[in-house]
């Protein structure tokens, strides 16, 4: 087993990790950026080291200040997490070629194969995995999607090769949507996966998202370890995920366990991952979907999911610590016969946003309350305390609640219980579309489809549950009056080994520290990651700015510097929270200064476009 690993993430799951890690014995390691030197999982590890700045480019996503941290920490392995790196092919074989570093994960072949969806669907239709109709090469030109749309009919789901969870991905209507639609999910796919080949699908209009968690070591062993259903989702993002799915029977559900584990074992995949598969739904059913309802091979996650926990409370299993031991070439020790599903559970994020306001994510504050629910079955997955302060550099998402019950009905009464108990203050949480969720009859009967929230649920249902029961949601941002922090900065030796210590003072003016080291040393290390002083933009003139309204990244520029521009002409498209938003002229004028390019990494107040 391995002596000490670095966790290559933040927040929640950071946290996660690091306890089956200490569970195993096994040491742990934290990266984090500037923006989050306070955060909980910085506390949690036995030791920490900066990467870099607040933006996600320059410090989680950063290959060599990662690595870098990892062999400083002289750690034998990584485990990414999800998000950030997790699903990065490239960075897995980075890990894979350093010698004396393990990586807690599939292969970067395997990785490579089944991210590339063209390639996974292949594999999969080899396996006899249903696959929705669709294509098995990229599209580049918009008569092909025509010529799709011709043979099987519209919508049609334009999706990039490298992308999930809604990114990537647009639906076209019908042909007169063809061009704009497919230029935008290339353009997605190159801003964030570096890859702007896209693939067709016929787009299913109301299916229910059932997903299957696998595990499989380098023995040849592949498990399934049950389903989830997540088809309570917004804009392709998941809100709340179940465990069993209450709409399957259990022919259906050995069904679709089978076939993801005969696809992933035609994939030689290692290690813990997901297989996502659509299911269509029969309008006005009377009982549960049958062994003859359609299911359609949709991706496969190669990293542990955010969800996973819903699969560990029902199973008894700890998806991470097998994680841990596969990579260090252990043998699953339980054969498929003997993963039995004990009753009931429920995953609910508790997001940073404002489910009333079009779940805008706050944009700051401080968690004046802080007090967390407990009781049988009722388990939390967090980072966080009391008085710390929001980072919003990165997701939403700041804890999940996760809720077992012997039944359905037990888990859904126990999650309302919870979710009453749970208080929190300073920020806006989506709590109360929470509970709005529980006693809603499409939820509480398991009708809904992933289209539900989208287009059928009355709106006006969240702004009266966020009214009721949203609480104290503070001001979004700090206080203007708030003492200046002033750090002072030392490196300092301990019995031969040297670290870097910040001291933070508030309310004091600042003064010169000259040199304290031991070694004679006065300035600072770099992060691992290189320096960490990025210049600011040069604004150039005393034009009207155009800034980031909030942080995000910048998928296109639609103007030039010298265009004529009219209020409400669109000047750039920015990407935040996996949503495109424009970014339009609030006046009329000449664009004198174009301050981003394509793929940057933007904050909220950072300056786009200027105007005179």
């Amino acid at each position: 087993m391995f002596r000490k690993v670095l966790v290559a993430n933040r927040g929640e799951i950071a946290v996660r990790v690091m306890r089956a890690c200490e569970e195993l014995n096994i040491g742990t390691v934290a990266v984090y950026s500037e923006a989050d030197s306070d955060s909980g999982h910085v506390r949690y590890a036995d030791e920490a080291y900066n990467v870099g700045p607040a933006r996600a480019a320059d410090s989680y996503l950063d290959h060599e200040a990662v690595i870098e941290a990892a062999q400083k920490a002289d750690a034998d392995a990584i485990h990414p997490g999800y998000g950030f790196l997790a699903e990065n092919a490239e960075f897995a074989g980075k890990v894979q070629d350093v010698e004396g570093i393990t990586w807690v994960g599939p292969s970067s072949d395997a990785m490579e194969s089944l991210g590339e969806k063209t390639k996974a669907r292949t594999i999969m239709q080899e396996a006899d995995v249903p696959i929705v109709p669709g294509t098995t090469d990229p599209v580049t030109e918009p008569e092909e999607v025509k010529e799709f749309g011709e043979k099987h009919g519209y919508p049609i789901a334009i999706k990039a090769e490298g992308g999930g969870g809604g990114r990537g991905m647009k639906v076209v209507w019908d042909e007169s949507e063809v061009e704009d639609q497919l230029e935008s999910a290339q353009r997605e796919g190159e801003a964030y996966f570096d890859n702007d080949s896209v693939y067709l699908e016929r787009y299913l209009e109301k299916p229910r998202h059932i997903e299957v968690q696998i595990v499989a070591d380098q023995h040849g062993n592949v498990r399934h370890l049950g389903e989830r259903d997540c088809s309570l989702q917004r804009r392709h993002q998941k809100v709340i995920e179940e465990g069993p799915s209450a709409a399957l029977t259990d022919e259906l559900r050995e069904k679709i366990g089978e076939a993801a584990r005969r696809g992933v074992a035609a994939a030689d995949y290692t290690n813990a991952g997901t297989v996502e598969f659509l299911v269509e739904e029969e309008p006005g059913r009377d009982g549960r979907l049958g062994p003859d309802a359609n299911f359609y091979f949709l991706e496969v996650n190669t990293r542990i999911q955010v969800e996973h926990t819903v699969t560990e409370e029902i199973t008894g299993l700890d998806i991470v610590k097998r994680q841990l031991k596969i990579a260090a070439g252990e043998e699953l020790d339980f054969a498929q016969d003997e993963v039995d599903i004990d009753g009931h559970a429920m995953e609910f994020r508790i997001n940073a946003e404002n489910a009333a306001n079009d779940f805008a994510p706050a944009t700051g504050g401080t968690l004046e309350t802080y007090d967390p629910p407990g009781g049988i079955g009722v388990r939390l997955d967090d980072a966080l305390r009391q008085g710390d302060e929001l980072v919003t550099d990165y997701d939403s998402m700041i804890a999940k609640l996760v809720v077992w019950g012997e039944d359905r009905d037990e888990c859904i009464e126990r999650s309302l219980r919870a979710l009453r108990e749970y208080q929190i203050g300073g920020i806006p949480t989506i709590i109360p579309f929470h509970r709005l969720m529980l006693t809603d009859e499409e939820f509480v009967q398991s009708t809904h489809t992933t289209k539900y929230l989208d287009e059928e649920l009355d709106e006006t249902r969240i702004e009266e549950a966020q009214e009721q029961w949203g609480g104290d949601i503070g001001d979004g941002g700090a206080s203007e009056d708030e003492d200046e922090a002033v750090e002072r900065e030392f490196t300092v030796e301990v019995n031969g080994k040297r670290f870097e210590v910040e001291l933070e003072e508030h309310g004091a003016p600042a003064i010169p520290t000259g040199d304290v080291s031991a070694g004679g040393q006065s300035s600072r290390p770099e992060p691992a990651g290189g320096s960490s002083s990025g210049g600011e933009t040069d604004i150039q003139g005393d034009g009207e700015t155009v800034d980031a309204e909030m942080q995000g990244t910048i998928l296109d520029i639609e103007v030039e510097e010298g265009d004529e521009v009219a209020a409400g002409d669109v000047l750039v498209v920015l990407e935040a929270m996996k949503m495109e938003n424009d970014i339009v002229a609030s006046q009329g004028g000449t664009v004198t200064q174009i301050a981003v390019g394509e793929g940057d990494s933007v904050d909220m107040g950072d300056t786009l476009v200027v105007l005179e």
